[in-house]
């Protein structure tokens, strides 16, 4: 399988061809927006943190926004600052530009007088990169070339049951080709640990896939919270669900069944091929942000209830095999699996034609949350991350 993507210097391709308006801070973010509003051809992201934070919530911060610069899908990235934020805007740029050979300019909005002033010139610089992106011309790319995140959102009933078997299914198709996955969110591995560390490509990857699970509850314990306290979320349990092992039961199916041959902490990016997972916390969102940052070129995304969250660098494909809910937010979901609870469909087969819905999105056909422009990032600030 192949597909029709942008070669970057760096050995990956991207899907799309950005030109990332990117803040140091949030009081870079309304500039950035502006900026994007005014260039066809940016993307901006919304940062509600950058200043007063502790080493390691900005270590995370800085390892997040080096990610979505370094994405596959971005061309080139002008960073917007403020001038008094906690790793400023030229030291961002210079931490880009010793990981990527993409173009990257930066402004600090105290430095060039103002707000109108900063938009002037990041427009100014915005405009020339797009134009620049303009002339990259598409090239056949082969199917390793794509790094596809797999998340969850709002389960019900029939996430494990159907929708998440399927795209487990897709998983192992891709993964069969020679493209790679990404599996996230630990906290939804809890009770389904031993079947999940089953799938370790080594002993070692075994013993740290359940380490990850006890050093979660650790963690949350040492702070005198329990995980099932929040778990399942109240949506889940009105969509069916009664216990967080019958939630990790369902979601890890979407990971598939091939060998796991890495684990990533948050936002890092893969050093292997095949099917990995990514300690994240429990909320899609976030969790959707680390795998972008890690450099996922596309995800797709399951949920039971509903959502219409997505991702202004990749295309989030959503996806639910709950017939009400496509029915009542068809404005969002991208596939109907329903066939699947129907017994229309295997899941099996509805993983199949999966295959061909990421292999149109790959070569350029928009999501839902794309034609709408939606864009959500949360960074999460988890010192045992760190």
């Amino acid at each position: 399988m192949q597909f029709w993507g942008y070669k970057r210097k760096e050995g990956r391709a991207g899907i799309r061809n950005h030109v990332l308006i990117l803040p140091t801070c949030a009081c870079g973010s309304e500039s950035c927006r502006i900026v994007a509003s005014q260039v066809r051809g940016a993307v901006n992201i919304v940062f509600n943190t950058g200043c007063s934070d502790v080493a390691a919530n900005t270590a995370m911060s800085q390892k997040v926004l080096t990610g979505f610069a370094c994405n596959p899908n971005v061309y080139g990235v002008v960073i917007i600052g403020l001038g008094c934020e906690t790793v400023p805007h030229n030291k961002l740029r210079e931490k880009i530009q010793s990981m990527t050979s993409k173009p990257v300019v930066s402004f600090g909005i105290q430095d060039e007088g103002g707000t109108l002033k900063t938009i002037e010139k990041a427009v100014r610089a915005a405009r020339d990169m797009a134009a620049e992106a303009a002339m990259q011309q598409k090239e056949l790319c082969d199917i390793s070339e794509l790094l596809l995140g797999i998340e969850c959102g709002g389960s019900d009933a029939t996430s494990g049951i159907a929708s998440n078997p399927a795209v487990g299914e897709l998983s192992d198709l891709l993964v069969d080709m020679g493209a790679s996955t990404i599996m996230s969110e630990s906290i939804e591995w809890i009770g389904g640990e031993h079947v999940l560390a089953k799938r370790g490509a080594t002993p070692e990857i075994h013993n740290q896939i359940i380490k990850v699970c006890k050093d979660y509850e650790a963690h949350l314990e040492a702070a005198g919270q329990d995980c099932r306290a929040g778990q399942p979320t109240p949506g889940n349990k009105a969509g069916g669900l009664s216990t967080l092992d019958e939630k990790s039961l369902g979601c890890i199916r979407k990971g598939g069944t091939r060998p796991v041959v890495e684990v990533l902490e948050q936002a890092e990016r893969p050093t292997k091929q095949g099917a990995i997972l990514m300690d994240t916390a429990g909320y899609d969102i976030s969790s959707v942000t680390s795998m972008v940052a890690g450099g996922c070129n596309a995800v797709i995304f399951t949920t039971g209830r509903g959502t219409p969250t997505g991702n202004a660098i990749v295309p989030v494909i959503k996806v639910t095999a709950n017939a009400r809910t496509y029915q009542k937010m068809e404005d969002n979901m991208d596939v109907d699996l329903s066939a699947i609870i129907a017994g229309t469909k295997t899941y099996q087969e509805m993983g199949a034609e999966l295959v061909h819905v990421v292999e149109d999105v790959c070569n350029g056909k928009m999501t839902k949350a794309e034609a709408f422009g939606f864009s959500d990032i949360a960074v999460d600030h988890v010192c045992r991350f760190v």
